[in-house]
């Protein structure tokens, strides 16, 4: 037996020892995984979009995530 069907095996054990819903998971995991990376749009596409938020509105985002995201909620996770 070689290694590559030693490997085989003992994730058919362990895939035996999950839940039904554990197994979809799994399977879902190697599905995306056998796709590869997903195919983004390049960024020669998307410089249509340069300039297409006015600078008062990036401004305000900006704020937004100062105020917002730097603060830390121990209870949150």
């Amino acid at each position: 037996m070689n290694n590559g069907k030693t490997i085989i095996y003992e994730i058919i054990e362990q895939l035996e020892r999950l839940s039904e819903q554990q197994q979809k998971q799994i399977l879902e995991y190697v599905k995306a995984m056998l796709q590869g990376a997903p195919q983004g749009t390049p960024g020669r596409e998307l410089l249509r979009f340069a300039g297409a938020i006015p600078m008062e509105e990036i401004e305000q985002i900006r704020q937004a995530i100062d105020q917002d995201c730097e603060r830390i909620n121990p209870n949150e996770w």
